[in-house]
């Protein structure tokens, strides 16, 4: 791996699903144990020699900055660009193009996970993708008998089946072609790129995540990663 690989982390949202705790402080920044949840993805991408991180910030962005400052004391060199409005998961690449130089990494900054980031990107650079998303597997349990028939003719009979799908985890590796698929300015998500680069015959993979991942978007989560980490977070 590089010794100069960087990572973008998204930490604009508003966080509305988690008010009213999201009023006081971001998303980002809700604790998992005693450490906020940036600061834990922050000392992982560390552990995995990932050190120049840009954090795209917006709402609350001087309580994120007037706690990580320059990230000397975990270990990385932070930088900070503002979105002046909500930019997507992904209009805020547009403020960093002249910086992004290589392929790089780019994940939501509220998310739990115990992700080997260096395998992960290994990954990318061994695959010639322009995109690598990771993936979870998510299973759905069905509580319905399930009828399979082709043409009208019933070929199995499952009962209360699980469905498992690959869900995107919102992480992402991408190369720097793919950033000339986005428009110069305004608001852009990260699904919008991939269809982009899939639309354009650029390559696109998936990685599995086989490690522990969890995005705190409801309070259910959050108190579940609060559970879950308890059995790892000295380890960190």
């Amino acid at each position: 791996m590089s010794d100069s690989v960087q990572a973008v982390l998204m930490c604009g949202g508003l966080g509305t699903r988690l008010r009213p705790w999201s009023y006081v402080i971001p998303k980002p920044m809700f604790p998992i144990g005693e450490r906020p949840i940036l600061e834990l993805l922050l000392t992982r991408l560390h552990k995995h020699a990932i050190d120049e991180v840009y954090l795209a910030l917006g709402y609350k962005a001087e309580l994120i900055e007037t706690y990580f400052r320059d990230g000397a004391q975990l270990g990385v060199r932070l930088h900070y660009v503002r979105e002046s409005e909500p930019l997507g998961t992904a209009g805020a690449l547009n403020l960093l193009r002249d910086q992004l130089r290589a392929p790089f990494l780019m994940m939501n900054g509220d998310l739990v996970t115990r992700l080997d980031f260096r395998a992960f990107y290994a990954f990318h650079l061994a695959q010639g993708a322009a995109i690598t998303v990771g993936v979870k597997a998510y299973e759905v349990p069905i509580p319905y008998g399930v009828v399979e028939s082709e043409a009208h003719v019933v070929t199995a009979l499952r009962e209360k089946p699980t469905l498992s799908v690959n869900i995107n985890a919102g992480i992402y590796a991408i190369s720097p072609e793919a950033l000339a698929l986005m428009p110069a300015v305004g608001r852009y998500d990260a699904t919008q790129l991939i269809e982009a680069a899939m639309a354009a015959g650029l390559r696109v993979c998936s990685y599995p995540i086989q490690e522990y991942w969890m995005d705190i978007g409801r309070f259910e989560d959050y108190h579940k990663a609060n559970e879950d980490a308890s059995a790892w977070l000295e380890e960190e």
